[in-house]
């Protein structure tokens, strides 16, 4: 099967979905002939052309008001917010718009839309430039949210979130966009809320999504030289959360690890230990469940600062080392 790049999935699942439905169509700041401001939408303005690849003026508030507004009316728009933390000015429209109007006029009112959103560290962008947001979006009813580790997962959930009828924030971690995976090159879907067990093991199981798969992939091989067993899974999908593959994994193994790169306080890892805690899983537990996240700390510019600001395998290695000798 061929490898193609998580930009590449992504660029892919977009096509697709815009040559099968007239409706689908892009916008945001530099989609069209700048191909986005990571490369991930060059050559899309050329076939579908400036009404269906439609650059916006840089105004996060416009494009997720425009979209909320063009879903509502019948269109399938795919928004991009050139960086997560940008969607802080769009908020109103999100929050008290698009993950609302569905429930207020009784389901008659449908709002298919996505909000593409690059996201996290690593590229030496600094503070401003490179937060992990998807708890905030997470605590909204209405909303669903998305986020993605492989070019596969990318491009599967990607045609699934813009077949949904709800409004879904797909969080794309910008260190993943140039990664290679192997990407089925015929039609298909992952459906959202379904988790997937990127590794099997018997001894801990480590909950993780997005950039911080690899690292605790990473780790599990890593650990599997001093005879531990690590079972990981990724939900992929935030909201809504597969808690029952989350649930038997951890009745399995009978220990917890979570790990994401958005900071502890509030982070979405406190949901993932309360969805064990509050299950049968609980009476399985050998070791208390551990959170393993990035600092609270606006990010660094300077290189080894923004490195430490987020977990890393050795971090991962010793969480897992304590909860195997409690």
């Amino acid at each position: 099967m061929r490898e193609i790049t998580y930009a590449e999935a992504i660029r892919e699942a977009m096509s697709e979905e815009m040559r099968r439905d007239e409706n689908v169509f892009l916008m945001g700041e530099d989609v069209g002939l700048y191909g986005g401001a990571f490369g991930v939408t060059v050559g899309m303005f050329e076939e579908f052309g400036e009404e269906r690849v439609r650059d916006t003026p840089i105004s996060e508030a416009v494009i997720a008001g425009a979209a909320a507004g063009a879903a509502v009316t019948g269109m399938r728009p795919v928004a991009e917010i050139m960086f997560m933390d940008f969607t802080t000015i769009a908020m109103d429209s999100l929050v008290n718009q698009a993950a609302k109007m569905r429930y207020m006029f009784g389901g008659k009112a449908k709002v298919p839309m996505v909000l593409r959103c690059p996201a996290g560290s690593g590229t030496g962008a600094a503070a401003q430039h490179s937060q992990s947001l998807e708890a905030w979006f997470c605590h909204v009813p209405g909303l669903k949210v998305v986020a993605p580790s492989t070019p596969a997962d990318a491009k599967g959930l990607l045609k699934s979130a813009i077949r949904d009828d709800n409004p879904v924030i797909f969080v794309e971690q910008k260190l993943l966009y140039r990664k290679k995976g192997i990407v089925p090159e015929e039609e298909f879907i992952i459906p959202l809320g379904k988790a997937d067990i990127k590794r099997k093991g018997t001894d801990v199981t480590i909950i993780t999504y997005g950039r911080m798969a690899e690292s605790v992939l990473s780790a599990a091989a890593d650990m599997e030289q001093e005879g531990i067993s690590i079972e990981v899974i990724d939900p992929r999908t935030l909201v809504p959360l597969d808690r029952e593959t989350i649930i038997e994994s951890v009745i399995k193994t009978g220990r917890a690890v979570v790990v994401h790169e958005a900071v502890k306080t509030g982070g979405y890892g406190g949901e993932i230990v309360s969805a064990i805690s509050e299950s049968e899983a609980f009476d399985y537990l050998d070791a208390p469940v551990l959170r393993i996240a990035g600092k609270d700390v606006p990010i660094p510019y300077n290189p080894e600062l923004e490195k430490a600001a987020v977990p890393s395998v050795a971090e991962i290695k010793e969480a897992v080392r304590k909860v195997m000798n409690r």
